[in-house]
């Protein structure tokens, strides 16, 4: 790898005379450079507050983006493109978390299925907002709105690793159905839980 990279950055030092150059070999650079790692540590709680649960709509699409690329590592975060088609069908649903502030503390995601079945695509909690019910909060309001749409089943996705999302998703009701190999961008398995709204 370090010759890899000693010929990358060989090869582009000629070509960098220019300021395009050097905008090609900071990409070049990136490609090579570890992920940064994101610390827990360094997280300041937030001032206790109030939220208020509110639609999510396309309008919101800038927040979510933000809120999202701080809520998930490079790789399980989702793009644009895919919340603008979450936020634009008819048999989607979501729903934010938001201070009095603005702030969006939380969000998330469904797509709900003609055959009464519905899937919660993502759920975001700011880190510094986290440990305060936000989530379970969410899925219950995502939850009583399904009850009104004949929707019987609920199901998400959660990594086998990921034991806080786990013991929140079964303390409201969701069960192991299925482990899913290498479900994940990653390579890691994912566990396939379910909830009965009947």
């Amino acid at each position: 790898m370090q010759c890899v990279r000693a010929i990358a950055f060989t090869a582009m030092a000629t070509a960098c005379s220019s300021n395009k150059g050097m905008a090609v070999l900071q990409k070049i650079k990136k490609l090579f450079s570890p992920a940064p790692v994101r610390s827990e540590a360094t997280i300041v709680p937030a001032a206790e507050t109030s939220y208020v649960i509110k639609a999510l709509t396309i309008r919101d699409i800038d927040r979510l983006l933000r809120l999202n690329l701080r809520c998930f590592r490079q790789g399980e975060n989702y793009t644009k493109h895919t919340f603008n088609y979450l936020l634009t069908q008819p048999q989607s649903l979501g729903l934010m978390a938001e201070t009095p502030s603005g702030d969006m503390a939380g969000f998330v995601l469904l797509m709900n299925n003609p055959d009464g079945a519905a899937h919660i695509t993502t759920v975001g909690v700011a880190p510094e907002h986290r440990r305060r019910g936000i989530a379970r909060k969410l899925i219950e309001e995502l939850e009583n709105l399904l009850s009104t749409k004949s929707v019987s089943t609920i199901v998400l996705e959660v990594r086998v690793g990921n034991l806080p999302a786990q013991y929140l998703y079964k303390e409201a009701g969701y069960t192991i159905v299925k482990r899913m190999t290498r479900y994940y961008h990653n390579g890691e398995d994912g566990f396939l839980m379910m909830k009965s709204l009947a």
